[in-house]
C-alpha cells in the first residue's frame, strides 16, 4: 500500500497550516482538528482499500507471434468490487517485447469488465512468458493505492517472420516466380521420370513413341515424362558463435532461417522430402546439441518445419562439423541434396573440409557462406586516411582467406554459394534447382 500524490498534497497542507499555526496562535484549533481530519480519512480509505475485491484478469493471446510482427493481445478485467475502480495496468508481456500502449489507465465499472487491446511484437524466437500483470488499484478516496498482480502466466511461440515465403508462394501460384529472381530450369536427363501413356501428337519426338505400346494399339502412342519427385533436401545449419553477426540489426542466423524456410518451401512444392539437421543448436529449454528432424514431405509439412525451427538458437561455442557429418551419415542412407549454411572464415579450414569431403562421398553438398555486410561495406568505401587504408588492406586479407577456402571446397566439388545475409534466400532456391538435376 503506498500514498497517492492526494495524500502527500493534503500532508503538505497540514504541514503548511501548522507553520501558520506556530505564527498565529489561534490557528492552532484549526491545524489540530485538521489533522484528525486528514488521519481519520486515511486511515477509513486505508481499511476500505483493503476489503475490496482484487480486479480479475484474462488475457487471450495469439497462437502465433511471427518475429517482428506486431499482433493483438486482448486483456479483459473484470470488477467484482461493491464500487467502480480506478485501476493501472502493465501486461507482464515478456522481455524481448516492444509495446508502445503500456502501461494502460481507466476506470473499471461496478460488477462490470473492461476490455483492452494493445499491439505487442517480439524481437526473439523461442517459447516466450506472459507473465501475472502488474494492477496499481487506487481506494476509494484516492488517497491510497496498491499494488497487486493478477491474471494468469501464459506461454508463447515466436516463430520466423516466414512472411518472404507467403510472398514466394503468392507469386508461385500467379506463375510470376521471376520477379522474385528465382529462375525456373527445364530438368533434363536424371531429373525427369516416366509419368503416363498418351496418344501421339504431331510434333512429339520419335524417342518419346513407345513403340511396343504402339504395337499393341496400332496407333502411335508417346511416352509422357515430369520432373522426377521424391528426391531428398537436407538443410544444414551453423548455430555456433559465427552466426551471432549482426546484418541490418539482426543476426545472420535468423536471416539463415527465413532463407531456410524458403528452400524448404520451394523443396515441397517440387515434391521432394525436407530434412534439417541443427549444428549445435540451443534450444528455449536451455538443452543443446546436434539437432534433427527426419525428411517430411508434403506442402503441410512447412507446419513441422515451422515447430521445428522457432527455438533454434545460437550458442557461445564453435559448431562441431564432424560431429554433424557423422549423424547426418547415419540418419540419410539414401543419396541427397545437403545444403549447409554457415559463415565460413579462413581460419575453418581444417575443421570444415574434411567433413563435407565426407558428406560429398554420398551426397549431393552445397555450402551457403553468408558475408558480413559490413565488410564488403569497408571495402566498398574510399580510404581518406591512414586508418581507412589499414581496414581496406584487413578487409582484404579477411575476403580473400575466404575464398581460398571456398575454391578448395570447389575442388572437392562442394558447391558453393558466398553472398550477403539479404540475398541468400533467393540464391538458395536458384542454387536448389540447378543442383536437383544432379541428386
Amino acid at each position: 500500500m503506498q500514498p497517492t500524490l492526494r495524500t502527500i498534497l493534503l500532508a503538505i497542507l497540514w504541514m503548511s497550516l501548522g507553520i501558520a499555526a506556530g505564527l498565529i496562535s489561534e490557528l492552532e484549533d484549526y491545524w489540530l482538528w485538521g489533522g484528525v481530519a486528514v488521519g481519520v480519512l486515511c486511515l477509513v480509505d486505508f481499511i476500505l482499500t483493503l476489503t475490496l475485491k482484487v480486479p480479475q484478469l484474462e488475457r487471450s493471446l495469439p497462437g502465433r507471434f511471427a518475429l517482428g510482427v506486431e499482433q493483438l493481445v486482448e486483456v479483459t478485467m473484470s470488477n467484482k468490487a461493491w464500487m467502480r475502480l480506478k485501476v493501472v495496468c502493465y501486461d507482464g508481456i515478456p522481455e524481448f517485447a516492444v509495446c508502445a500502449d503500456m502501461p494502460w489507465s481507466g476506470t473499471l465499472p461496478r460488477g462490470g469488465h473492461q476490455k483492452v487491446s494493445y499491439p505487442v511484437s517480439l524481437s526473439e524466437r523461442g517459447v516466450m512468458e506472459f507473465q501475472r500483470a502488474h494492477l496499481r488499484v487506487f481506494s476509494p478516496l484516492g488517497l491510497w493505492s496498491r499494488k497487486l498482480r493478477s491474471g494468469p502466466s501464459q506461454t508463447t511461440r515466436v516463430y520466423p517472420n516466414y512472411e518472404p515465403v507467403l510472398r514466394y508462394a503468392l507469386l508461385a501460384m500467379e506463375n510470376r516466380a521471376d520477379q522474385m529472381g528465382i529462375v525456373k530450369k527445364n530438368s533434363i536427363g536424371m531429373s525427369r521420370e516416366f509419368h503416363q501413356l498418351r496418344d501421339y501428337h504431331l510434333g512429339d519426338m520419335l524417342s518419346s513413341i513407345d513403340w511396343k505400346a504402339s504395337s499393341k494399339r496400332l496407333s502411335l502412342i508417346s511416352r509422357d515424362y515430369q520432373e522426377q519427385r521424391d528426391q531428398t533436401v537436407i538443410l544444414a545449419v551453423d548455430c555456433g558463435r559465427r552466426m551471432r553477426a549482426l546484418d541490418g540489426g539482426v543476426p545472420q542466423f535468423d536471416h539463415c532461417l527465413n532463407a531456410m524456410l524458403l528452400l524448404a518451401y520451394t523443396a515441397l512444392r517440387q515434391g521432394d522430402h525436407v530434412g534439417i539437421i541443427g549444428l549445435g543448436s540451443e534450444s528455449s529449454s536451455g538443452s543443446s546439441g546436434t539437432r534433427w528432424l527426419a525428411p517430411v514431405k508434403g506442402l503441410n509439412s512447412m507446419t513441422t518445419i515451422l515447430n521445428h525451427l522457432y527455438d533454434y538458437q545460437t550458442t557461445a561455442a564453435p559448431s562441431d562439423f564432424s560431429e554433424a557429418a557423422q549423424l547426418l551419415m547415419a540418419h540419410q542412407q539414401r543419396r541427397a541434396l545437403v545444403v549447409m549454411m554457415s559463415n565460413v572464415r579462413g581460419e575453418d579450414s581444417h575443421q570444415l573440409i574434411e567433413p563435407l569431403r565426407l558428406i560429398r562421398r554420398k551426397h549431393v553438398t552445397i555450402l551457403a557462406n553468408v558475408k558480413e555486410e559490413s565488410v564488403v561495406e569497408r571495402m566498398e568505401k574510399p580510404s581518406a586516411t591512414l586508418d581507412d587504408a589499414l581496414e581496406v588492406g584487413a578487409a582484404a586479407i579477411y575476403l580473400e582467406e575466404r575464398e581460398k577456402v571456398l575454391a578448395e571446397l570447389n575442388a572437392h566439388r562442394v558447391f558453393t554459394v558466398d553472398t550477403l545475409a539479404r540475398d541468400l534466400p533467393i540464391a538458395l532456391a536458384n542454387a536448389y534447382l540447378s543442383a536437383r538435376e544432379m541428386v
